[in-house]
């Protein structure tokens, strides 16, 4: 079992609204944040204007450290929480700090959708590349371990580079393998031919996926159904080979991509049949 530690006092990321300030910090699935309430702070006259609604719709579990939190909800009913208090604050509400001195509260309930609210990166649209090298267990096997290791390093050092100038963020590594994202298809897909020819000149071979959908920012990592679908369609393509999704053909189509159909595919675990295309070695 790994051991995850982090502070607030490093947070991965910032939120600030008016009279309130977030530090957040993301363990795995978990977000972790810490609030701080000026005095005069009330979510109805410094978020709501940001971020709309009659209540706030987050559903908060914490504790209180110091200050004090009133809530206020719908039905006229109220509640003030303390030092020491752990609570759990249903959607549909609208906070305020009492008294004079700041609110500072611990949350591990709700940061992440406040995260989201803040910064307008909870969600977003992306292109996601997948790559892999073929065959790693056997090429490690024939040049022993260091030799791999040093090859691998090389390798990755030279694909970096690519990631740079095709405007690629790598999310993570996956032992030989990467996790990249893009905003534009047919420079994701440029950059994966890029990543084939350096793959090539280290003799070694990659497949490749790439595949356009939704996903959730988690610190600096992202999550949810496209990045399986991006791994299951990588999964799916031949040893050297560059598959695409039929969403990312047509996005990167317009860019004078060409690809190669690949006919429809049942990927495991995802419903439904997939059009899966090849981006041609002449476009190469």
């Amino acid at each position: 079992m790994d051991v995850l530690r982090k502070s607030v006092d490093e947070p991965d990321e910032v939120v600030d609204f008016p009279n309130v300030h977030t530090d957040i910090v993301h363990l795995g699935d978990m977000t972790v944040g810490r609030f701080v309430n000026q005095p005069g702070w009330r979510w109805s006259q410094d978020v709501r204007p940001t971020i709309g609604g009659d209540w706030c719709q987050i559903r908060h579990v914490g504790f209180i450290v110091s200050g004090r939190l009133g809530i206020e909800f719908p039905d006229g009913s109220s509640v003030v929480f303390g030092p020491g208090d752990v609570f759990e604050i249903p959607p549909g509400h609208d906070g305020f700090t009492v008294g004079d001195e700041p609110v500072v509260q611990i949350e591990w309930g709700g940061p992440r959708n406040w995260a989201g609210l803040g910064s307008g990166r909870n969600r977003v649209l992306a292109t996601l590349l997948f790559a892999d090298v073929v065959g790693s267990t056997e090429v490690a096997s024939r040049l022993g371990d260091g030799a791999w290791r040093d090859l691998l390093s090389r390798t990755f050092e030279s694909l970096r580079a690519e990631l740079e100038r095709f405007g690629g963020r790598e999310v993570k590594t996956t032992g030989d393998g990467m996790l990249v994202t893009f905003d534009g298809s047919a420079r994701a897909i440029q950059c994966a031919a890029a990543m084939r020819r350096i793959a090539r000149a280290h003799d070694l071979q990659l497949r490749v996926g790439v595949h356009v959908g939704e996903v959730e920012i988690v610190g600096s990592d992202v999550r949810g159904v496209s990045v399986h679908e991006a791994a299951r369609i990588m999964a799916t393509a031949e040893p050297d080979e560059i598959l695409v999704s039929e969403l990312t053909r047509t996005l990167a189509g317009a860019a004078g991509l060409a690809f190669a159909d690949r006919g429809t595919h049942v990927l495991k675990g995802l419903d439904g049949e997939w059009r899966l295309a090849a981006f041609t070695e002449g476009a190469d």
